[in-house]
């Protein structure tokens, strides 16, 4: 089974690779003895994340999550990064594919798929919903330094 690979670590930053997103299916995630799903692997822990959660995923065709699920108080973005298939949110069924984004909140029932021809691959961003603020848009700032490379 494929194990994620850190690149480099400081006091303040944690860099990781998965590898290459066409070789996600060499993943497993293991949920329990009975429950494996394959192409899946998370990495927040490996980053050290303090604030959210995130996963990638591969669908090979005509595969798909298997269950719906909600969450207590996340929200999740899923990024589509290739492939084409469909997402279900609250019985909503609709297409999604290479650059598509979808924002659920945790009360969303949801579900994704792979109906299409190759693999469906899926970044997922899982962070505590309904705690971003105006005072958040400008949090960030910018250094009177010179960049060196």
């Amino acid at each position: 089974m494929k194990q994620l690979e850190q690149i480099a670590a400081a006091a303040n930053f944690n860099a990781i690779s998965v590898g290459k997103l066409s070789e996600l299916s060499d993943y497993v995630l293991e949920l329990g003895p009975d429950v494996k799903i394959p192409g899946k692997v998370f990495g927040g822990a490996a980053l050290k994340a303090t604030g959210a959660e995130f996963s990638f995923q591969m669908f090979q065709p005509g595969t798909e999550t298997g269950f719906l699920h909600t969450h207590k108080q996340h929200e999740e973005l899923y990024f589509f990064l290739g492939g084409s298939g469909e997402f279900q949110v609250d019985g909503q069924i609709f297409p999604v594919g290479e650059g598509s984004v979808v924002r659920v909140s945790p009360d969303g029932r949801r579900s994704v798929r792979n109906n299409g021809d190759t693999p469906l691959i899926m970044l997922c961003v899982q962070y505590r919903g309904n705690t971003f603020t105006a005072e958040d848009a400008t949090d960030g700032n910018i250094l009177n330094e010179p960049v060196k490379w």
